[in-house]
């Protein structure tokens, strides 16, 4: 056998499931299929235009050049607000905020930092895909405690700490969840909490769905008594603020844990983009009302997603406290694999989902549809699925 060109830490890792089907997506309108799209969580709405003329206002003064790797003072003393109003949060923004290229990247800065070979990492699922395999490029483990349908996908301290071993490191809890959309009771909060002091864990916390939310409270873990100096809490603009392409983030964490994560940022992105900090500083210190218009759009979106989806014989759609998705059960249509049904659906109603098998255990017999779209798409999609449902 030939000795592999690549390092060995790739071994496990495969291509995100949710870019493999846009990618598909794409290719079939190329040969002019009308494919529909349901499969990425990207809002359609344009980033506010305050935000816009912030960024533009950068880019036409010349503020195109390096900032400190740890971010702009004037948004890391932002997100430092923000945090603090928001999410009951005292932190030192200048010691313990990095603002990163990206949530993902946050997320993934606080992977480096904190895991190593042979720790490992609790994930409870279903969950975003890139978690297991951010895990593995720090060279850690994920360990993933599935979730069950049954109870609505609800957390548990029994369920985590079932899977706890002397090598478990630290928990990555989504608060909003992608893909179920669950918003973490308090009960559920403290679980989570209970689990990392008793046993010596950090917890990563992503909360990048926090303002897009219909319903129940948003729980920062790191407000929570004795989980301040044990949490990272990372989050971003993207899903809020229709800022996807800004890539554009940031984490905070203890000061000892920030001072690593920003030796990871220094050597590997530098820092984020200069007029894009700009445009963050808009983002949070600008009107709020566009968030809240696009939050309404949203809620609407999903209430005519369940609605339609609902009607259809064999599948079973809860409706999500957050985020933009419906994670819809397919297991009363006969066919329980959901990734032979993505393709069906994409075949023979052409619109693209996501099999909820892509995130990982708990996942199964589930797909996770979209509502990140225009109302006229989500209408003609329902149709499209219901036809296809019957043809079948």
């Amino acid at each position: 056998m030939p000795v592999s060109r690549v390092a060995s830490r790739f071994a496990g890792i495969e291509k995100s499931p949710t870019y493999a089907i846009l990618d598909l997506a794409a290719e079939l309108r190329a040969q002019g299929e009308s494919i529909l799209d349901l499969n990425g969580g990207e809002p359609d709405f344009d980033t506010p235009g305050h935000i816009t003329a912030e960024g533009i206002e950068a880019l036409s003064g010349g503020f195109t050049h390096y900032t400190p790797s740890r971010g702009l003072p004037e948004l890391l003393t932002a997100v430092g607000d923000k945090l603090l109003r928001d999410n009951g949060l005292a932190v030192d923004p200048a010691r313990q905020v990095v603002v990163t290229p990206s949530a993902k990247h946050a997320l993934f800065l606080s992977v480096m930092t904190l895991l190593g070979p042979g720790d490992e990492l609790l994930v409870p699922t279903p969950s975003w895909v890139s978690y297991p395999a951010m895990a593995r490029l720090a060279g850690a483990e994920p360990v993933l405690a599935p979730l069950s349908a049954d109870n609505g996908f609800r957390l548990t301290r029994q369920l985590l700490e079932q899977r706890l071993t002397p090598r478990t490191r630290a928990l990555l809890i989504n608060n909003p969840n992608n893909p179920t959309g669950n918003v973490l009771t308090a009960d559920e909060a403290e679980a989570v909490a209970g689990v990392a002091r008793d046993h010596d864990l950090f917890v990563i916390t992503d909360e990048i769905y926090e303002k897009v939310r219909f319903r129940g409270e948003h729980l920062s873990i790191a407000a929570l008594p004795g989980m301040a100096d044990r949490t990272v809490t990372v989050n971003g603009f993207s899903k809020g603020y229709a800022m996807t392409g800004w890539r554009l983030g940031y984490a905070a964490a203890p000061e000892d844990v920030s001072a690593q994560m920003l030796k990871v940022q220094q050597h590997t992105v530098g820092c984020a983009g200069s007029f894009v900090q700009r445009g963050g500083l808009g983002a949070l210190r600008g009107p709020q009302e566009p968030v809240e218009e696009m939050r309404a759009a949203y809620e609407f979106r999903r209430d005519l997603l369940v609605k339609g989806l609902s009607g259809i014989p064999g599948l079973v759609c809860p409706s999500p406290d957050a985020a933009l998705y419906v994670f819809c059960d397919i297991g009363g249509t006969g066919c329980a694999d959901p990734t032979a049904f993505t393709s069906w659906l994409l075949r023979e109603a052409k619109v693209a989902v996501t099999p909820g098998s892509a995130f990982g255990p708990g996942g199964e017999r589930h797909i996770r549809l979209a509502f990140a779209t225009d109302e006229q798409t989500l209408r003609e999609a329902v149709d499209r699925i219901h036809s296809a449902m019957e043809r079948l």
